[in-house]
């Protein structure tokens, strides 16, 4: 699945190659924005992915939850479009999300959907500094719910910064270390490099950066950015 996921999100043009300054200030020879999934049927597939993805984990490792939660702003629709394909699979299940201003009319409040309880999913497209998740976890509790795992589309596998400087874990093992969370990602770095080693050509239309370029010519640059800031 996470091969296809790659593929999948390269043919969107989700995932491009090149020279893209990153959060942290590094130079990445690759770019993930999940904002690009900006038709029906780009939402739709990537909700797939997702609901595939968390039901399988639900059967294979326990993961357990009892409602979904998507963080201003990415996280919405994807919270939104996840509950419905899981719906769809049978796994009908209650979903919210927050305001980024308070509301101070008609029902007011930051929070808008199914009231939290329960064990909460945050969904989001990546995890970069941890501080959505961070922020989730405040509202969640707050509400007297519980922030149980983390869903994400892709695990950069990248080491996190602090305070400008490099530290040798990643935003997702500070998550699942320090913030106590379990962190289902669709897809990781690795799978992207195994993905290029074996690929071909992009594919036509993917993006205007890459498209017509051999996949293979961005493997190493990819490998050697992995083999600079990588952690597993």
């Amino acid at each position: 699945m996470a091969s296809e996921f790659v593929q999948f999100a390269i043919e969107s043009g989700v995932l491009r190659f090149g020279e893209f300054k990153t959060k942290a200030g590094r130079l990445s020879p690759y770019f993930f924005n999940a904002g690009l999934f900006d038709d029906g049927a780009k939402l739709g597939r990537l909700a797939q992915f997702y609901a595939r993805g968390l039901l399988l984990e639900e059967k294979t490792s326990g993961l357990q939850f009892d409602m979904i939660f998507g963080p201003a702003y990415k996280g919405i629709p994807l919270a939104a479009a996840v509950a419905i394909e899981l719906a769809r699979l049978g796994r009908n299940l209650p979903f919210a999300y927050n305001r980024k201003e308070t509301k101070d009319h008609g029902e007011g409040g930051t929070l808008v959907g199914a009231p939290l309880k329960g064990r909460v999913l945050i969904i989001d497209d990546v995890i970069s500094a941890g501080t959505a998740i961070r922020e989730s976890i405040t509202i969640i509790q707050a509400a007297g719910a519980q922030p149980y795992a983390v869903a994400i589309a892709l695990d950069r596998q990248e080491k996190a910064t602090e305070n400008g400087v490099d530290v040798n874990y990643s935003a997702v093992q500070y998550v699942r270390s320090q913030l106590g969370l379990k962190v289902f990602s669709i897809a990781r770095l690795t799978d992207l490099l195994q993905y290029l080693s074996q690929a071909g050509d992009v594919p036509e239309g993917a993006s205007e950066v890459t498209s017509g370029d051999s996949l293979v010519t961005h493997y190493q640059r990819v490998l050697d950015y992995r083999q600079r800031y990588g952690v597993d």
